[in-house]
């Protein structure tokens, strides 16, 4: 549970689905809505121990998922050569930056 917050929530957005349902909600209150382990332990109906475990194996696998398919990191190197695209004032530089993103898909 040490991981950034927001990267985690990142993940989240992007491999949630892959998670079960208890994993996800669990790591869902815990990353965006900030909810204590007390907090979430009430609303689940679940043990402080069971929400720590849901959290620790929830993380593990959105981490174990990203580090097999790379889909965060694609998208962010995506949305930053876009970025670059935006403000390039050259047209064969943004080609080149376009054409670079094609390799990423």
């Amino acid at each position: 549970m040490n991981e950034d917050r927001a990267y985690i929530s990142r993940l989240i957005d992007v491999y949630g689905n892959a998670l079960s349902a208890r994993q996800k909600d669990v790591v869902d209150l815990y990353y965006n809505e900030d909810l204590s382990l007390a907090e979430i332990s009430e609303n689940c109906g679940i043990t402080r121990q069971g929400v720590r475990d849901a959290i620790r194996h929830g993380v593990e696998a959105l981490l174990s998922l990203e580090r097999s398919l790379g889909f965060n990191a694609k998208s962010e190197k995506i949305a930053a050569i876009a970025a670059q695209i935006a403000e390039s004032s050259d047209l064969a530089e943004a080609k080149r930056l376009a054409e670079s993103i094609t390799g990423e898909l």
